[in-house]
């Protein structure tokens, strides 16, 4: 391995970082960069690029995380974005100086084909091997050195989530110019690569590992036809039973919280207008929606779990047997499968997809996913109105009805799908090719900081979107102000203000359109505001309330909510049921459509997906309703 110069040269260098999936890549990033990422979009296209600025032996870098690849050959999106960025074809991009080939070792041969197309670009390159520790395990092995003499780039071998190899690393990467260079570059020829290829890997003396016998062990049920199906629907049923058990602690010690600060607001504030504004604009609109961040965090540590565990891989290999039969396939699992998080990335991840025809068709249902923004939604409604008693052995209600709800997405999806393959967008779908990772003890600090990314992000949408809404629907609440006559109560004069309100009177013009559904006017003002971000249904809910009741908290006061012609409850179980069903369904994030927009480059596509979501919504509240009522 060449040495580093005594002085390197001065200025940053820019490396890029290109490896396959699956092959350790962001595991080396993140322990590179300390976890410390600028995260954006490539220039023109909605594929992820990060870089992080680290130092290296006193000299300042820039490591360009490129997406995941195959190949140079693009056959995706996602993957003309590399050849792209490598030849400096990305406005506003500057390419890499010099590159990092991230391979697992377990894999090597797979990788070669890869590693010879980046050799031949003649630019200072060098190889990372990761995973070398379960390389060993599993009985095979390999010469770094001889692999190094033989490619005529440095090799360094690393164990990323141990810290193993990452020094020399470091002190390699401060010198790219020093790096050696093979005397003959690979052959372009792809027949002649697959020579060069068989002469690598006898030179460096691999021996294939064996296959993880523990991985094996398991995959015969994991994978399996029915018992693979079996495990997936309990591995679901524990998951959402988990998020309300484990979260109702401190959830209920957040909403105390908010109570107690709302109250110190008021007691510190002059009594008037400024006063009500803190106490039920910010801190009710806000804090309602902060309330559900223990289910946020509980849903995403989950989620990391089992993804970073090997098991995520696994489920797409089961669900895409099912897929194929409506024209998908298990990349478009994968975009779904993010979609639960939140739409955007999901619809971003479909950029992996090689098929124009399906990629299209799961930009269309990955909306139908529940994202994270539905679950303050779902756990307000299903606190306050389902039951905590159990229901099927260990299994509560309320875990029950969350599980239905997030079951009843994808198999919407795949019927949506399945109707737009055969009408609208028929063609063929594409074999899927999936490598599936061995089992791993994910590493804490990884798993850790991508939980907490994804909590600070929920915290940050709160700061941001649900604030400004807030504020804004604390103003068309309270404003035109209308004095009620002095004979009405104190409750009875509020509620008689606010359907005087701007808001009032816009949610009084829509209630006709929404009654068949049980909803009423106040119902409406939140199905109008969460067009914006689904979470703001909660927050509005929440300042309707406090405006009415500022003492009550908001699962009491909608429970309490009664008609007051009727004297009928406003939320029945048949208005529940219509309103879980209704959201669901609906497609109400302006990010997402937004996102469908720019991925389609025209906005007939994000128009049919909002059209044809708010009929299911609607024809499927009302339907929810009418069910509902019969049976109760």
């Amino acid at each position: 391995m060449s040495a580093v110069s005594a002085a390197s040269p001065p200025g940053p260098v820019r490396l890029g970082l290109i490896g396959s999936p699956n092959s350790g890549k962001t595991t080396l990033f993140n322990a590179l960069t300390g976890l410390r990422a600028k995260v954006g979009n490539y220039p023109g296209v909605t594929v992820e690029r990060r870089e992080g600025a680290l130092v290296l032996e006193g000299r300042d870098a820039r490591l360009i995380d490129l997406p995941g690849t195959y190949s140079l050959d693009p056959i995706s999106p996602d993957e003309a974005v590399v050849s792209q960025v490598l030849a400096g074809e990305v406005e506003g991009v500057a390419p890499p100086e010099a590159l990092v080939i991230v391979a697992d070792a377990c894999s090597l041969e797979r990788s070669l084909l890869l590693i010879a197309q980046v050799v031949a670009e003649d630019r200072p390159t060098c190889l990372v091997l990761t995973m070398m520790d379960e390389l060993a395990v599993r009985g095979g092995s390999l010469d770094t050195s001889r692999l190094q003499d033989a490619l005529g780039i440095p090799v360094v071998p690393v164990v990323g989530h141990k810290g193993l190899g990452i020094r020399q690393l470091r002190v390699l990467l401060a010198d790219p110019e020093a790096w050696s260079r093979p005397p003959v570059l690979p052959p372009e020829n792809r027949l002649e690569q697959s020579a060069w290829i068989d002469s690598v890997m006898s030179a460096c003396g691999a021996e294939r590992p064996d296959v993880h016998a523990t991985t094996e062990r398991i995959d015969r049920v994991v994978v399996h036809p029915i018992l693979g199906s079996l495990l997936f629907l309990a591995v679901m049923l524990t998951f959402f039973q988990l998020i309300f058990a484990w979260a109702t602690p401190a959830m209920d010690w957040i909403d105390g919280a908010m109570g107690t600060a709302a109250d110190f607001a008021r007691g510190l504030l002059p009594a008037g207008l400024f006063a009500d504004f803190v106490a039920d604009g910010l801190i009710a609109g806000v804090g309602s929606v902060v309330i559900f961040l223990p289910q946020i965090v509980l849903l995403f540590s989950l989620l990391y779990l089992l993804e970073d565990v090997g098991y995520m891989a696994r489920a797409a290999f089961v669900v895409d047997r099912a897929m194929a039969r409506i024209g998908l396939e298990g990349r478009a699992f994968v975009a779904l499968l993010s979609s639960f998080a939140c739409a955007v990335p999901g619809i971003m991840a479909t950029r992996t997809m090689p098929s124009p025809r399906d990629r299209l068709v799961t930009i269309l249902v990955a909306p139908l996913m529940t994202c994270s923004a539905r679950l303050p939604v779902y756990a307000l409604l299903i606190a306050a109105f389902v039951p905590q008693e159990a229901a099927w052995g260990p299994f509560g209600m309320q875990g029950l009805v969350l599980f239905a709800l997030y079951i009843v997405a994808p198999l919407t999806a795949m019927a949506v799908a399945a109707v737009l393959r055969r009408s609208l967008l028929p063609g063929e779908g594409m074999p899927f090719i999936l490598e599936l990772p061995s089992y791993r003890v994910p590493g804490l600090r990884l798993w850790l900081s991508q939980v907490w990314g994804s909590a600070w992000a929920f915290l940050r949408r709160a700061g941001t979107i649900i604030l400004l809404a807030s504020m804004v629907l604390w103003m068309l609440l309270t404003f035109p102000r209308t004095e009620p006559p002095a004979n009405l109560g104190p409750e009875q004069a509020a509620a008689y203000s606010l359907e005087r309100s701007a808001a009032g009177r816009v949610g009084k013009a829509i209630e006709p359109a929404i009654a068949p559904l049980g909803f009423d006017w106040k119902i409406g003002v939140g199905l109008l505001a969460s067009l914006a971000a689904r979470e703001v249904f909660v927050s509005t809910l929440a300042q309707v309330y406090a405006t009415e009741d500022p003492d009550a908290s908001l699962r009491a006061a909608i429970r309490a909510d009664t008609n007051p012609v009727t004297g009928e409850k406003i939320f029945s179980p048949a208005t529940v049921a219509a309103l879980l069903t209704f959201f669901v369904f609906a497609l109400q994030c302006t990010s997402t459509i937004a996102t469908i927009a720019r991925e389609t480059n025209s906005w007939r596509w994000p128009t049919f997906a909002f059209g044809y979501m708010l009929a299911l919504a609607y024809g499927g509240a009302l339907l929810a309703r009418h069910i509902t009522l019969a049976l109760t």
